[in-house]
């Protein structure tokens, strides 16, 4: 009999906000006050925490029965928890995910990760915790990342790590972030197909064209089933790939800073400029180069305030982000 597990977390839409919350103030529960909640409550042997995003939160050790005797059906209106295997039963079975983080940080390189699962796999990881790194902290991340390589082994997952310098050489001869992507994904795929050679797809969330990926395949990766899903990420697999690549980018960033003697921080807010303002005026403006995505419209503000211009970057730092500029960051 497999142990209660005693924390989940969902995302829900308006209505379910209301239902949740109109649930709770109905039942026999204990209002607390957390802070960034519309509500919070102490039910029987767990919390229930709703969040002002949106993001319901229930903890303790009654957390599953709380979920499968009042979320599902008075809030949610399914019931899939014990059933996942029943109800999605390709979520189980042999596959690969892929998935990258960094794409909208200034700092630090562009990770990509593939991590194959089986049934075994698959269902060890659901007791770990395993989810999209998004609903993750950082610590969290490099806490489950651990547990999830400790569980992988080297020849179940592969990552693909582009930093800053490579990353702009390839920016500048690709003008285009999804093409870089599919690069690293079909990377990911083909070295992870060395060492599980009979896995039959691999699934990744629809960032671009499904082509693009297949052409950057090698030969080995053609014989693959490519299937790219819109939240990709409640998939199992990339959920794991989200997590090691969102482990590997966050150690990236960290040696970055500790090279360079600042504070790397994830995304483009004002926090990143003034720190990569205080590194090109340490180290000069071609210092962008080694740490950053100089595609970025941040890096056109960090130069312009040090009195400097992108004509400093040379050739590889030329190529600006065309449409809406990608420097807000994403925790992808």
């Amino acid at each position: 009999m497999q142990p209660k597990k005693n924390s989940y977390t969902f995302v829900l839409d308006k209505d379910q906000q209301t239902a949740l919350k109109v649930m709770l103030k109905m039942g026999n529960y204990r209002p607390k006050q957390v802070p960034h909640t519309q509500i919070a409550v102490e039910a029987q042997d767990c919390v229930v925490n709703l969040y002002n995003s949106g993001k319901c939160l229930v903890q303790g050790k009654g957390a599953e029965d709380f979920v499968l005797f009042f979320l599902e059906p008075n809030v949610l209106l399914s019931a899939n928890l014990g059933y996942e295997e029943i109800l999605n039963p390709e979520l189980f079975a042999p596959h690969m995910g892929i998935d990258e983080s960094g794409k909208g940080d200034f700092f630090g390189p562009l990770v990509a990760s593939a991590v194959y699962v089986d049934p075994d796999i698959a269902q060890a990881m659901q007791e770990l915790g395993v989810k999209d790194c998004k609903q993750l902290t950082d610590k969290a991340v490099f806490f489950i990342g651990a547990k999830t390589r400790q569980l992988l082994g080297p020849k179940r997952f592969a990552l693909v790590s582009i930093g800053p310098e490579a990353y702009n050489r390839l920016y500048a001869k690709m003008r285009n972030v999804n093409t870089m992507l599919a690069w690293a994904h079909a990377r990911c795929i083909e070295n992870l197909l060395e060492t599980v050679p009979d896995c039959p797809r691999a699934v990744a969330d629809q960032f671009g064209a499904k082509q693009v990926i297949e052409r950057a395949l090698m030969k080995k990766g053609r014989k693959i089933k490519l299937e790219q899903r819109h939240k990709a990420e409640s998939d199992i697999a990339v959920a794991a790939a989200s997590v090691l690549a969102r482990e590997a980018f966050l150690r990236g960033l960290g040696r970055l800073g500790e090279t360079h003697g600042i504070h790397a921080h994830k995304g483009a807010s004002e926090q990143v400029k003034a720190s990569a303002v205080e590194l090109v005026k340490k180290s000069g403006p071609e210092i962008l180069l080694k740490t950053a995505k100089c595609h970025f419209k941040t890096a056109d503000q960090v130069l312009a305030a040090c009195g400097s211009s992108r004509s400093a970057l040379g050739p590889d730092g030329q190529a600006v982000s065309r449409g809406k500029a990608p420097g807000k960051h994403s925790a992808d």
